[in-house]
């Protein structure tokens, strides 16, 4: 399954009321939205039809998240649904995830594309490649171990991979409190240490079971007054069973009741 096809499946069954893309490009995924919409891309040409309502932001993500009220565009409103394929580099990985998660719905999903590099080559911080991942693959990762609150599945989608996270809290300092220390000790000079898991995609969960999971429905089905306890709760009784063993590392809904 290719990622697009997995993507538009999020937005089929989770119809977010409103949807953030870091990353724009030719607006291929910004496509499958239907919903009230916030792109971000400082050099974005887009080529595909949209379909929803939409306010561009040609600017970085780091400028957009620095502005007074960065939910104005959807009227307060936090993001429902979240796609993170911008700048191919850790450290800019993870404050996009940073910035996403504190304006993001307890209820939401955040992806993450190119977590997957096919060779450590694809994975260079230096782009000498035609296909290039960047050091994304880290995020795996740091999120498993910072964030045990989260749910975390690294999905096997081609060409490079989804990280799919829910489990969501605005309220997490926890990434922010460790940047420092966490870009010290996860960016590395070229040739990238990609884990043997990632490269050969063991640690990874098939898209299929993904889809037949009841993810969607405890997501779809949450409140809008849920906070992240309540729908961490419903992760971890589900998905604990349905996909707990699905990949080699620590199941993160299982702990959805530790501090984050």
């Amino acid at each position: 399954m290719y990622y697009i096809e997995l993507l538009a499946e999020a937005h089929r069954r989770l119809s977010p009321a409103t949807y953030l893309e870091i990353g724009v490009r030719d607006g291929r995924s910004l496509a499958l939205a239907r919903t009230r919409s916030v792109a971000i891309d400082p050099d974005f040409a887009i080529k595909a039809e949209l379909n929803c309502d939409v306010t561009l932001f040609r600017t970085t993500s780091d400028e957009y998240f620095a502005r007074p009220d960065p939910l104005a565009p959807t009227d307060g409103r936090p993001f429902e649904l979240a796609f993170i394929d911008g700048l191919h580099l850790f450290e800019y990985v993870l404050r996009d995830f940073i910035n996403a998660e504190r304006h993001a719905s307890p209820r939401g999903v955040i992806f993450f594309d190119d977590i997957l590099p096919r060779t450590v080559d694809e994975a260079a911080r230096r782009k000498h490649t035609l296909a290039w991942t960047g050091d994304v693959y880290p995020i795996v990762e740091v999120l498993t171990r910072y964030r045990p609150d989260l749910t975390v599945l690294p999905i096997d989608v081609r060409p490079t991979g989804l990280l799919l996270v829910t489990g969501l809290d605005p309220t997490s300092t926890t990434l922010l409190e460790h940047y420092d220390e966490i870009v010290a000790e996860y960016v590395h000079p070229d040739p990238q240490p990609v884990p043997d898991q990632l490269l050969d995609r063991l640690a990874t969960v098939d898209p299929d079971r993904v889809l037949a999971s009841s993810l969607w429905e405890i997501l779809a089905g949450a409140s809008p007054e849920d906070g992240p306890a309540e729908v961490r709760s419903r992760l971890a009784a589900a998905l604990g069973s349905e996909l707990g063993a699905a990949w080699g590392l620590r199941p993160a809904a299982a702990a959805a009741t530790a501090g984050g």
